[in-house]
């Protein structure tokens, strides 16, 4: 009696209070420690409005990363998230599991819209922020060009664009051979990734160049000279400008791309944009918000990375109505969160976004999988040309897709409607900290290698294989001159046949 009592004093026992997580657990998929590179769970969260990763390495802890600071428009995008077209072939076997049998491995969900063949690892800039670490190294051979080529033909049956880059590829004594040799194999585009420093320097070589017609993407960060000094080392504001005087004077569709860096360049985007509808030469530019491999390893906060969902709202934001966030639209083919393009139409100083004309939105919404007439299927057709990795701005395939896609709309049409169709494109590349296996398993841009592989471009930057690639050529390089050698041939005729260092 006297313990119940005392029971009823002390009153009924206080349950402790359960604690609610900071944010909300969204899904689950894989990824790497950015120290030791093992493949590790990495949760996706959403917290205060922003989509954030957080993943544990068992040796080097816990880490968080910004992977969007939209988290409405990350879940949005998902609609976007189109079919995958497998590849006629793979050139691997599925063995050790995503992502250690890129090559492609049956496991990938899409194709490859865009072939990037890295024709030199020399360059003739030391640009702080290469994500490659260009120097020394190796030049492609003709026969190793063709390998390449002949496997994205073989895998593909109608190759849409291949990609030139390095390294520098126009420092490379045969680039020219090479691009010839990709539109002979019937690839559709051919592009140049270039810093246009030898156009500049070399008119008769930069005239044999642009005889040939491919598509230039030319270096081009903004126009402050704290800009260039802090991105690529030196002052280039007037080589990029005569650059363009030289693929203006020969009529080569340009697009200019564009590194943006947190706290260098974000501002001067709506600049770059502005310049560029003013521009004959341009097509369209190329955002690529900078990523953290080769040579520009350290992040200040990963918290604080430049996104997508942020540059289109600065170009919302200092664009004076005449492209908005409504005006962009995710790239079905890939990962919709991988990248965005914004269409627009010009003439003289009227700027026409075609998301404003067509509704882009309903025709690439896949998740509904409404079933379209033919007519209306041709449309969605020509507009996911037209939103695809394959782009190729200023080309005649362009200028097809953007006329089917407005057959039912009253705007008037040109002869050279090519020459007005304006592409602004932001693509957003993994490094270690933002690695997403399942982002990566629908990669469509893949780099080349000589042994007939076809590695997402991701992939190839951080899980190892540009190392293992590099590795590889430069022992074959090295076993092929001592070959030589032994059977008596002069150091001279070994180094000029076997492609050696830059």
């Amino acid at each position: 009696m006297a313990q119940a009592k005392e029971r009823s004093s002390i009153g009924p026992r206080k349950a402790p209070k359960r604690k609610t997580s900071d944010s909300i657990f969204y899904e689950l998929t894989r990824s790497m420690c950015p120290v030791c590179k093992v493949i590790i769970d990495a949760e996706i969260h959403l917290k205060d409005g922003q989509v954030i990763m957080r993943k544990r390495c068992s040796e080097h802890g816990r880490f968080e990363v910004l992977i969007s600071p939209d988290a409405d428009g990350y879940l949005d995008q998902l609609r976007y998230n189109k079919p995958g077209d497998i590849p006629l072939e793979f050139s691997t076997e599925v063995k050790d599991g995503c992502p250690y049998d890129c090559g492609l491995c049956p496991e990938h969900k899409q194709h490859a819209c865009l072939v990037i063949i890295e024709v030199n690892t020399g360059c003739n800039m030391a640009c702080p922020t290469c994500f490659m670490d260009a120097g020394t190294g190796y030049n492609l051979r003709p026969d190793e060009v063709e390998t390449m080529l002949d496997t994205f033909v073989r895998t593909e049956g109608d190759p849409e664009v291949v990609q030139f880059s390095g390294g520098e590829p126009t420092i490379h004594p045969q680039l020219l051979d090479f691009i010839k040799m990709a539109q002979e194999k019937g690839i559709r585009h051919v592009m140049v990734n270039t810093n246009g420093r030898r156009l500049v320097e070399d008119p008769e070589w930069a005239a044999e160049f642009c005889a040939l017609n491919p598509m230039v993407y030319l270096q081009f960060d903004g126009f402050e000279e704290e800009t260039y000094l802090k991105l690529r080392g030196e002052s280039l504001l007037d080589e990029k400008m005569a650059a363009l005087e030289v693929l203006q004077k020969h009529n080569i569709n340009t697009i200019l791309t564009a590194t943006v860096e947190r706290d260098v360049n974000e501002h001067e985007i709506p600049a770059i944009i502005k310049f560029g509808f003013k521009h004959p030469a341009v097509r369209g530019i190329m955002l690529q918000p900078v990523f953290h491999t080769g040579r520009h390893l350290e992040y200040l906060d990963p918290m604080n990375r430049v996104t997508i969902p942020e540059l289109v709202q600065r170009i919302d934001d200092g664009m004076d109505g005449q492209i908005v966030k409504s005006d962009f639209v995710p790239v079905p083919c890939c990962h919709p969160s991988c990248q965005s393009i914004a269409y627009a139409y010009i003439e003289g100083e009227e700027v026409t976004p075609l998301a404003r004309i067509i509704d882009v939105d309903e025709y690439l919404d896949y998740i509904t999988n409404r079933v379209w007439p033919d007519a209306e299927g041709e449309i969605r057709d020509a507009l996911a040309g037209m939103w695809s990795s394959s782009a190729a701005p200023g080309s005649d395939t362009m200028a097809d897709d953007f006329v089917c896609a407005t057959c039912n709309v009253d705007f008037r049409i040109p002869d050279n409607v090519a020459k007005h169709i304006f592409a602004i494109t932001i693509k957003d590349f993994q490094d270690p900290y933002t690695f997403d296996i399942k982002k990566l398993m629908k990669c469509c841009v893949e780099i080349a290698t000589p042994d007939g592989r076809l590695i997402p471009f991701c992939a190839y930057n951080t899980v190892g294989y540009r190392e293992d690639v590099k590795k590889e050529i430069m022992m074959s390089r090295a076993r092929e001159r001592l070959e030589r050698r032994a059977n008596g041939s002069s150091a001279k005729e070994a180094a000029a046949s076997s492609g050696d260092a830059d």
